[in-house]
């Protein structure tokens, strides 16, 4: 079986891994850019995507590259704490959880990739069209600095990202992806220790809220690398350029009283080095994946807002499925087709919680019932109803403990075999 993966970010590298590991080894993986330059700020992948990375071996190379949080923890814009739950091995699971460099964790996918593959990534390959052919193949064509090519394979997969080529061919009429109205300045700051040095906070609620986690331990002088989002509502249109370079200063501003006794929110950002401004998008369900022998995987079939921090771990649980059916389908047909049942429903209704704020509706609800803050979170929101949400989105992304860890494996029998 011949299969062509369209993009080489988390989810198209992911997949890559994956086929070869399930025993699928004519893969080849076209991009688009001319370089994989390791952009980005931080990533939080899940104790479902580390299951899979375990999986496939390369979870020990990928830890190497950041911590493990041991906490999630909630706060009101006055620093006041909402909720908080053990995370990772923590919390029970078998795998951890771990904050890295999104840069940083696509390098070392690619060169994984690289490791297994018997073919090269092919750079400077920008999908233009994708034709079915008698025979039930897919010619994909790409725009080169050479000029047009084509392409052939049993298999082709859209793993392409937010702005995907293969998902506009199938869906024309789309457009842009829908505005929420906040705007994202994401940046990596290093700053003096907060809390444990292990968790992971949200603070603020559906109108500003800041997030910040570590990215590496502490230096000698008691400082360390933290990845953060500032988030606020805005007016516009929501058309700002991706990765723009934007002055710390006037987002620090922003912030400017949450100055908790535990973290110096303003200080963090204008420590920035950089900040790029983001318009928070994500993209509609989709009624449909798969097309002939094509089909979409990550955030071209499911891109999502960050709320719960799931999209590059729903990225490699995509893959590894993909991997899974295709490797133990009795046809090509019905493997795509098993693929797209099984993680289709699950991505509409998780993108449905996403845009209902996810696990962080405890920072709504605060804000809503407590607007000035409060002297007891129990009198706000009670406890049973916090545990609650926590579950339900856990429910909704595949990751409670005592599913997760029972579940069966994706790897494909034969690849045990081996």
């Amino acid at each position: 079986m011949k299969i062509i993966i369209i993009g080489a970010g988390i989810g198209g590298l992911a997949a890559a891994i994956s086929l070869h590991e399930a025993g699928l080894r004519d893969v080849t993986v076209y991009e688009r850019s001319a370089a994989i330059r390791g952009l980005g700020v931080g990533i939080n992948l899940l104790p479902h995507a580390l299951r899979e990375l375990t999986e496939l071996g390369v979870a020990d190379a990928i830890a190497e590259l950041g911590v493990e949080p041991r906490t999630l923890a909630y706060y009101n814009r006055f620093g006041q704490p909402i909720w908080s739950e053990p995370r990772g091995r923590d919390a029970g699971y078998r795998w951890p959880q771990l904050s890295v460099h999104r840069g940083r964790l696509q390098l070392a996918l690619r060169d994984l990739a690289e490791a297994r593959l018997a073919e090269p990534i092919r750079l400077g390959h920008r999908l233009t069209g994708v034709t079915t052919n008698v025979d039930g193949t897919e010619t994909a064509r790409f725009a080169t600095d050479a000029g047009p090519i084509e392409a052939t394979a049993d298999v082709i997969i859209g793993a392409d990202g937010i702005h995907s080529a293969m998902r506009a061919l199938r869906y024309p009429a789309e457009g842009a992806p829908p505005w929420s109205g906040l705007t994202l300045w994401r940046g990596v700051t290093r700053i003096p220790t907060f809390l444990d040095r292990r968790t992971m906070i949200m603070a603020g609620d559906g109108e500003q809220k800041f997030v910040a986690y570590p990215l590496a331990p502490a230096d000698a002088d008691g400082r360390m690398p933290v990845n953060f989002i500032a988030e606020r509502r805005v007016g516009g249109t929501g058309e700002a350029d991706w990765n723009r370079a934007v002055d710390p200063g006037p987002i620090a501003e922003m912030f400017d009283e949450w100055r908790f006794d535990w973290l110096d929110v303003p200080a963090a950002i204008a420590a920035a080095d950089e900040i790029l401004e983001y318009p928070m998008v994500d993209r509609d369900a989709l009624p449909q994946w798969t097309f002939g022998r094509t089909t979409l995987l990550g955030d071209a079939a499911h891109a999502m807002y960050p709320n719960g921090s799931n999209g590059g771990s729903q990225a490699i649980i995509d893959a590894r499925t993909l991997a899974f059916h295709l490797a133990t389908s009795e046809s090509i047909d019905a493997g795509l087709a098993a693929y797209e049942q099984a993680r289709r429903p699950a991505m509409t209704a998780l993108l449905a919680g996403t845009r209902a704020t996810g696990p962080e509706r405890v920072m709504q609800l605060a804000r809503e019932r407590a607007p000035q803050g409060f002297a007891d979170i129990d009198e706000v929101i009670p406890y049973a109803e916090r545990v609650q949400i926590a579950a339900d989105y856990k429910t909704a992304a595949g990751f409670l403990p005592e599913v997760l860890n029972e579940r069966p494996s994706l790897t494909p029998p034969s690849a045990v075999a081996r």
